[in-house]
Formats: structure tokens, C-alpha cells, sequence
């Protein structure tokens, strides 16, 4: 095999490479072997058909094309190593000459990582702003706690916006009873629009033994799409009433007293909650910092991969939930190329942080043991709802147990980015990495009483 490597920017290069005939031989024999296996001929064992006669059947362009196919990353390979590439992504080839009892003659072109000149980490320097807890902060919290505690109590009068009733309904389309379009005694809040459309409008102003007819359009069923005629009677009439927010009511909502002690843990947990926000801010400033600083270019090859995982994994998720792309699109009043742009834009920027991670990994020689990435796996196993070993197997059969194991690196390498750089609060205060895990920390003791 010969081959050359051209560079086409700080990010791409292109391999030449010619591969004699000779050289093909191995690549040829298995092809034969695996298509023999494949192919059943009266008079052969399966298995045990002669090349000429596979020739006469599949045809000798047949077998080439799958020698040349298992041939070429193992070439791809070899020059990689003798020319010491450092590739990222999936290579791209194109085959320019090739015939039988020929040399093969084909180009690659791969992404490789830039040479990257870190800045002296402790050069770096970021500010946020300090963790500052509003009032109204407070007492958001202590009316969502109210919420949690209201009672509803039957009125004899005209149901309002607000209140809760409890109602039967009864939809007919040309007075056939939709399936599915009949509720007994179903309690709703008026005005919440979680039922019917129409129906919030109709019910202002009924009292408990009223009813009331409206139509509607039906979103699916068979009838989607046709109106119906509902009926709807009101049984009772409620009022939610929240509690006084008070010393009683700090006892009824709280290990707490009284209602200062509550306030006083609740501007506590939000503290931590944004103490946490607020280093991770410092984290994203740093790395933007750096990547600015070092003049990061990100390889279009890997941005191109990571774009279209991002759009299929982005269908996917509203495939899920039953919506399409266009639907999302039409939603959001955004074009498909404006999504593109974003997602390039945020995949240009996870990569840049990427290499830069990488670099500053091989830099500080950053190791990964087997603990740290057997926790990982176990990590994540959990997340999927799986059992470690068969996360393990998996990731090992999808060829993904590299890339877990690059994250684990990375993330060390993140850590000790953030020991090193200078990390402050608009008042000065200085924050560090103690200070997440200690936020953490509380934070996961905080859910778990």
C-alpha cells in the first residue's frame, strides 16, 4: 500500500490510496467465502462452492465490490497510523480507479483534531452575578405550598372562574353518542381549558342542577374533525379556599412552627439552588473563555454528524408524542433552516469544547480507572432503566463504549479546569468546585427526607 495525506484546512485531510492487487487477495478470499455462504447452488454444499461457479452466479463485480468494501477501512486504517492522523468522525471516500486484477486507487477525507495551544488556565478569570434571593421569590414558593393545602367547599351560588364543579357530559354527533364522549359526576376547574373547548365559556354563571348545550369540534375518535352537541349538567359548585398563610398554616405545611422558620429554610433551599446555577454559569463562562482564547476550529465533518443526530433524536422525541417536524416548526414560527443554524451552532460549540477538553485531558495526562468508569456505567444504566451489564453489553456491540469512556475524561478534565481558573462573584466572593459538591450534596439530602 502507498499513500499520501494532503491537508486541506487545520481541521481536514485528504488520503490517497493505492493498494495493489496482490494486496487485495485476503479481502477477496472472504468475500468468496461469505458470499458462498449466502448463495445456495444444486449440486454445492452450501458453503462449499467453487469461486468460478459464484463468479457464473453473482457475478465476479459482485464479489470485488465486497472485497474492495472490507478492504478499505483496514487500508483507511493503515495510513492513519503511518502518517500519525489523529481522526475524528466517520471518513468519507470516494474510489477513483479500480478494476479486476487492478491496483485500487481511492481518496479519504476525515476530520482530524487541530493543533490546539492552550492558554495558562489560571490566566483566566470570570465573574458572575452574586446569588441574590427576592422576596417575591419567597412568597412564590409559599403560594405554590397554599395551593397544595386548598380546600373546596360547596357554594349555593353561580360558579366563577376559579371554581371547581362537578359536572356530567354527554356529546351526540346528529344524535348519535360519541364513544368515549360521555363523563358521570367528573370534578373541573372552571376556566382551566382542560376539557372541552367551549365548555369554560358555558359554565360561568350555572348553578349546581343547571344545564347548558354547546358545540364543539371533536379532535379525534371517529367523529375527529365533525362538531358535536354536548350537554352538560352541573351536580355541585365549589369554592377553593386557600389557607391564611400564618404560623398554623407553616405548621400544617412543614416540619417548621412558625412561618419565619418556614420562610427562613425555603430562602435557604432556593440559596443552594442557585448557588449550584451560579457555579455552572461560572463553568460555561470559563470554557467560552478558553475556546475563544485558544481559536478552536470546529471540524464540519463531526458538526455535520452531531447536527443530524441532534435533528433525528429532536424527531424522534416528537414522534413520541405524536407530532411531526412540521408541527414543531409551525409551533415555534421557525423555519427548518433556522433550526439548522441553531442546532450547528450549538453542535460547533459542544465540539469546540469537546477538542478543547480533549487537549487539555492528553495535556495533564487525565486517566480514567476502572471505578470511576464502572460508576459511570452504572450511572447511566440507571437512567435508562437497565441493568449495568446489559447497558455495558450493549454500548460494547454499538461501538459507543469509547465515546462514554472520552466523556468520563472529559468531565475530569472539566473539574480540573475549574480548579484552576479564577471563578468570582460580582461582590468578590470566590467560588470553587468544594462549593458545588457541598450544594449537591445538600441538595440530594435536602430531597431525600
Amino acid at each position: 500500500m502507498k499513500s499520501t495525506v494532503e491537508t486541506l484546512s487545520p481541521t481536514r485531510v485528504k488520503l490517497a490510496i493505492e493498494v495493489p492487487f496482490d494486496e487485495l487477495k485476503p479481502s477477496l478470499q472472504k468475500a468468496y467465502r461469505e458470499i458462498g455462504a449466502q448463495v445456495q447452488v444444486p449440486g454445492f454444499r452450501r458453503g462449499k462452492i467453487p469461486s468460478a461457479v459464484i463468479d457464473q452466479r453473482v457475478g465476479r463485480g459482485a464479489v470485488l465490490n465486497e472485497a474492495v468494501q472490507e478492504a478499505i477501512p483496514q487500508q483507511i486504517l493503515a495510513a492513519v497510523r503511518e502518517h500519525d492522523v489523529k481522526t475524528l468522525g466517520r471518513p468519507e471516500v470516494e474510489i477513483t480507479e479500480f478494476g479486476d486484477n487492478e491496483p485500487l486507487k481511492f481518496t479519504a477525507e476525515v476530520d482530524v483534531r487541530p493543533e490546539i495551544t492552550v492558554p495558562d488556565l489560571k490566566t483566566i478569570s470570570v465573574t458572575v452575578p452574586a446569588v441574590e434571593i427576592g422576596d417575591n421569590e419567597i412568597d412564590e414558593q409559599i403560594n405554590g405550598l397554599r395551593e397544595r393545602f386548598a380546600t373546596l367547599k360547596t357554594v349555593e351560588r353561580p360558579a366563577a372562574e376559579g371554581d371547581y364543579v362537578q359536572l356530567d357530559l354527554k356529546a351526540t354527533v346528529d344524535g348519535v353518542e360519541v364513544p368515549g364522549g360521555s363523563a358521570t359526576n367528573i370534578s373541573h376547574e372552571v376556566g382551566s381549558k382542560q376539557l372541552l373547548p367551549g365548555l369554560d365559556e358555558v359554565l360561568v354563571g350555572l348553578v349546581a342542577g343547571a344545564d347548558a348545550q354547546f358545540t364543539t369540534q371533536l379532535v379525534g375518535g371517529d367523529f375527529a374533525g365533525r362538531d358535536a352537541d354536548v350537554e352538560v349538567t352541573v351536580r355541585s359548585v365549589k369554592d377553593k379556599q386557600l389557607p391564611e398563610i400564618d404560623d398554623d398554616f407553616a405548621q400544617m405545611a412543614s416540619e417548621f412552627d412558625t412561618l419565619d422558620e418556614l420562610k427562613g429554610d425555603l430562602r435557604e433551599r432556593l440559596t443552594k439552588v442557585k448557588k449550584v446555577e451560579q457555579i455552572y454559569a461560572a463553568r460555561d463562562e470559563a470554557l467560552k473563555q478558553l475556546v475563544e482564547t485558544a481559536d478552536i476550529p470546529a471540524p464540519e465533518g463531526v458538526v455535520k454528524d452531531e447536527v443530524e443526530g441532534r435533528k433525528q433524536a429532536m424527531t424522534d422525541q416528537l414522534e413520541r408524542i405524536g407530532a411531526t417536524l412540521q408541527d414543531y416548526l409551525t409551533s415555534e414560527d421557525k423555519t427548518e433552516e433556522q433550526i439548522d443554524e441553531e442546532l450547528t451552532e450549538a453542535a460547533q460549540e459542544g465540539v469546540r469544547i469537546q477538542l478543547l477538553l480533549d487537549t487539555i485531558a492528553d495535556a495533564e495526562d487525565v486517566q480514567v480507572s476502572d471505578d470511576e468508569f464502572g460508576h459511570e456505567i452504572v450511572h447511566r444504566a440507571q437512567r435508562a432503566q437497565m441493568q449495568p451489564q446489559q447497558y455495558y453489553d450493549q454500548l460494547v456491540q454499538s461501538g459507543a463504549a469509547a465515546a462514554v469512556f472520552g466523556d468520563v475524561r472529559r468531565g475530569k478534565a472539566l473539574a480540573s479546569v475549574m480548579e484552576q481558573v479564577e471563578m468570582k462573584d460580582s461582590e468578590g466572593t470566590v467560588l470553587t468546585l468544594d462549593d458545588l459538591r457541598a450544594a449537591s450534596e445538600d441538595e440530594h439530602a435536602g430531597h431525600n427526607h
